[in-house]
């Protein structure tokens, strides 16, 4: 039967071999029909075209014998096994067969249900089947989804969405930025389509849907095509509802910050005394005071035409007192081990810190401290005012000692594991008379990057230029 089907030369014959002879067709003998008609339809469009004209499936789907198929296949499906149900679907979707057909529906509820036993292929054929405005949330509420990273049906998605997006709702958006976030998925025509539902519908949005839909932004490190537009519109929004989420507000200020964007006037409000005291009696006080503090450090080393309130000096706190718990969960994966290795052999246990925490708040790989003569110091002899940062330094030749002393650093570390340390970014410089120049030591795991990107996400590269503005030198493994 197989071969008969996949041998026959027009839809008719296809229909005939199927519906005549039930008892000779098994599951498997479905999926193949149906792809067999999708591929005898395309070329027959093909063919119209040709010819001037306008053929599309409708003709095929009211065809008694067509008919007699879709009912079959809804009748055994439950029977189906796993790779049948999922082609079946996959074909009717490539078939451009209406979402709301009984077929479809049939094969989406039985798929749903199996979800928890499919592989990961039968998975991404699913999702790719499922593509239509009803189906999208319940595919993105799939737990099994959320934590698997489909990069096919992304890709497929930003092609389709941008002409769907002003029909879904915003929490059905909001589960599509969680997931691209999550999985660290750089998809431009992705990003710019929840940038533009954010353009057009962010003044109806409360303030907590609003934080989900920047956070991919400032997660991949990515400013939208219509930044120009959005931003400005998502400051009149914050000034507007700042007080009625704080937690949500000092979010979408804390991405924009991480895409190199300071929103004043918003900032007059969350620095003024009614929003801190607004704060202090919430539940998320510890919280919001740790981004306030880190967005106040922002603004005093990148907003330096800022002259509006800041945040008391007495509620100020560290960002993070310790390592991020991803680079926790991930160390097993990493190559911090092995670093640690080779600085214990080249320069001994005494002259680096591991897991080092910086004001304002940033966690470090490891941190050390090297002379202009190139020597790395053990960290008791390091005199207290050397170790303290000093922002927008200078330039100096004692700084260009230190990165040639880096440089030397970075050499001898290749000699020891199988890593490259990039070239280390030339450091802001530390005064003529500092007797020790700063150098953190960066160990850049893929979850630093954007998926299959040497980008860096926005926290990471936020860090990255805070810590050199401190005077740090910076080498990135």
């Amino acid at each position: 039967m197989k071969r008969l089907i996949e041998r026959s030369r027009s839809v008719g014959e296809v229909l005939r071999w199927v519906t005549q002879n039930p008892s000779k067709v098994s599951a498997s003998h479905y999926p193949i029909a149906l792809h067999k008609l999708g591929q005898l339809l395309q070329q027959q469009q093909g063919q119209a075209t040709v010819n001037g004209e306008s053929r599309g499936p409708g003709q095929m789907l009211e065809q008694p014998e067509f008919q007699t198929l879709c009912q079959a296949i809804i009748s055994g499906c439950s029977k189906f096994d796993n790779f049948s149900i999922v082609n079946c679907l996959y074909a009717a979707a490539a078939l451009g067969l209406p979402g709301e057909s009984p077929l479809v529906r049939v094969l989406e509820d039985e798929s749903r249900s199996r979800l928890g036993r499919f592989n990961q292929k039968d998975v991404s054929m699913v999702f790719s089947s499922e593509a239509n405005n009803k189906a999208l949330e319940a595919i993105f509420s799939s737990q099994l989804f959320y934590e698997n990273r489909q990069e096919r049906f992304i890709r497929s998605m930003a092609e389709w969405l941008p002409r769907k997006a002003e029909n879904l709702t915003p929490y059905t958006m909001a589960l599509i930025a969680k997931y691209v976030a999550r999985h660290r998925l750089r998809e431009p025509r992705l990003l710019d389509t929840i940038a533009n539902f954010l353009l057009k519908r962010g003044e109806q949005l409360d303030s907590k849907v609003i934080q989900k839909l920047v956070f991919p932004f400032s997660r991949m490190n990515y400013r939208p095509s219509n930044h120009s537009e959005l931003f400005p519109k998502l400051e009149a929004i914050l000034e507007q509802k700042a007080g009625s989420s704080p937690l949500a507000t000092v979010n979408i200020l804390m991405s924009m910050f991480q895409l190199s964007h300071f929103p004043q006037t918003v900032l007059h409000q969350v620095f003024s005394p009614a929003f801190i005291t607004n704060v202090m009696s919430s539940p998320y006080a510890l919280i919001v005071r740790r981004y306030l503090s880190l967005l106040d450090a922002a603004v005093e080393l990148e907003f330096r035409d800022y002259s509006g309130p800041r945040l008391d000096p007495r509620y100020r706190v560290l960002m993070f007192e310790h390592a991020l718990t991803a680079d926790e969960a991930n160390r097993k994966y990493s190559y911090k081990g092995l670093v640690a290795e080779a600085l214990r052999q080249l320069v001994g246990e005494e002259c680096y810190r591991q897991d080092e925490v910086l004001p304002p708040g940033y966690c470090t790989d490891f941190l050390l401290w090297i002379n202009r003569s190139g020597t790395v110091l053990p960290l008791s002899r390091v005199p207290a005012a050397s170790k303290a940062p000093s922002a927008h330094t200078t330039t100096s030749p004692a700084a260009i000692s230190l990165r040639s002393s880096v440089l030397a650093l970075t050499s001898d570390l290749q000699d020891f594991a199988p890593f490259a340390p990039e070239t280390p970014s030339s450091p802001p410089g530390s005064r003529e008379n500092n007797l020790a120049g700063r150098v953190v030591l960066s160990v850049n795991d893929k979850w630093h990057y954007c998926q299959n990107s040497d980008i860096l996400v926005g926290s990471r590269a936020m860090r990255d230029r805070h810590l050199r503005l401190l005077g740090y030198c910076l080498v990135q493994v």
